[in-house]
């Protein structure tokens, strides 16, 4: 009896050429894994056929949406998490999650270890690898294509000749996507060319800001201990909320980031991402965050917030720093209840409203210049004068010593 190996299967051109290759060249049985994380497949049923056409020796599909909202999306929304303050991280997101899966499958099936299609120029091989490292370090993790090392028209004449099924046919459109429930990603191709203005075929969520709505639309968004419960009044699981919110702030072409990005491996790269529904709801909740948190807790989150992005985009979800400031950032949003209103026009997701009761330190009668304010403005004038007295007594001493300052 073969060995057994568990591949993450997207169905894509690598994971299709993977199974194929690894049955020659590693004389192993390949079980493929895909796990839905709100990708848009409409037929779960064909990629699991598809698997199963490429080779594999079983094809297993696991429909992980709501965990992935549940238990992904929402800390990082709590955590604000934007690698470079501009990455939502979509695909970081969805690989621990996609791991913890590849796992449970190997146990399950006996498997001698895990699989993954990424090549050796990316950060998701870090993040699979290190990832079963951290749950399951007595597996061994195979990596066909970055082992192979084909091209990606190498990889499609692969697959035409052995009459592998694989959604790219053409070497005139050979973007590689990934896209999840928090957004969608596209590199290669044209999109290599950093010059190069970003053709309107690699854009699916998102209209062109020329092509959107020439009036403004205007959404609620209502947030419990920073996560967002309801659209428009109507409550909703994160899951569906995500959907219908990606889908009405896409129509406006909100969310895409071109972007050249500092990848882990050492390397730069060009990537697009769309990214609609996350972008909005970053929005939002940055900005119930300052309207809710006190002064020295909203500063000390939004220095933790890099890092924290930071360490899901190295691969370190698992790890215990990144579970260290999860607490945080769950104490952090403790207060974090309120509404937003948001305006979707053009390309933007603007703030134009916020209220809360756990507003904090923002009192009307507290902020008005109006009649009714209540700020007791003769206290300020010993606070300024003890918040100036270091610097006043270090210019006076460097007066002293004849120094301009």
């Amino acid at each position: 009896m073969k060995p057994r190996i568990v591949l993450a299967y997207s169905g894509g051109l690598d994971t299709s050429v993977a199974i194929q290759w690894m049955r020659e060249h590693k004389d192993v049985d390949v079980v493929a894994c895909a796990v839905d994380v709100g990708q848009g497949v409409d037929d779960l049923d064909e990629i699991r056929q598809r698997a199963l056409d490429c080779g594999a020796v079983e094809s297993v599909v696991v429909d992980a949406k709501d965990e992935f909202a549940t238990d992904f999306i929402a800390p990082a929304l709590k955590a604000n998490a934007m690698y470079m303050g501009k990455y939502p991280l979509v695909s970081a997101l969805s690989r621990p999650l996609i791991v913890k899966h590849l796992v449970r499958v190997a146990r399950e099936t006996g498997a001698a270890g895990v699989a993954h299609g990424c090549t050796g120029k990316g950060n998701d091989q870090v993040r699979f690898e290190v990832g079963t490292m951290c749950l399951a370090p007595d597996l061994d993790t195979v990596a066909p294509i970055r082992e192979w090392g084909l091209s990606r028209d190498a990889a499609i004449d692969y697959a035409n000749e052995r009459g592998i099924p694989i959604p790219v046919k053409s070497k005139a459109s050979p973007y590689s996507i990934d896209e999840n429930a928090w957004g969608r990603t596209a590199e290669c191709g044209i999109l290599e060319d950093p010059w190069a203005a970003p053709p309107e075929d690699v854009f699916e969520r998102t209209v062109s800001v020329k092509d959107a709505p020439d009036e403004p639309e205007e959404i609620v968004l209502a947030f419990r201990h920073g996560m967002p419960v309801s659209l428009d009044g109507k409550e909703l699981p994160l899951a569906q909320l995500v959907a219908e919110l990606d889908a009405r702030a896409g129509a406006h072409g909100v969310g895409r980031i071109d972007m050249i990005e500092d990848r882990l491996v050492g390397i730069k790269s060009r990537e697009i991402y769309e990214c609609p529904g996350a972008i909005t709801l970053l929005t939002a909740h940055r900005d119930l965050e300052d309207l809710c948190l006190e002064q020295e807790l909203a500063e000390h989150k939004r220095a933790e917030e890099g890092r924290y992005a930071q360490l899901i985009y190295n691969g370190l979800w698992w790890g215990p720093l990144k579970k260290a400031l999860d607490a945080f950032m769950e104490e952090a949003n403790r207060y974090v209840n309120g509404e937003v209103r948001v305006e979707l026009f053009k390309g933007h997701a603007t703030v134009v409203g916020r209220r809360s009761d756990d507003s904090g330190l923002y009192q009307y009668e507290m902020a008005t210049y109006d009649a009714q304010d209540q700020f007791d403005q003769s206290l300020a004038e010993g606070f300024v004068k003890l918040w100036g007295l270091p610097l006043k007594t270090w210019a006076a001493r460097a007066t002293e010593h004849g120094d301009q300052l």
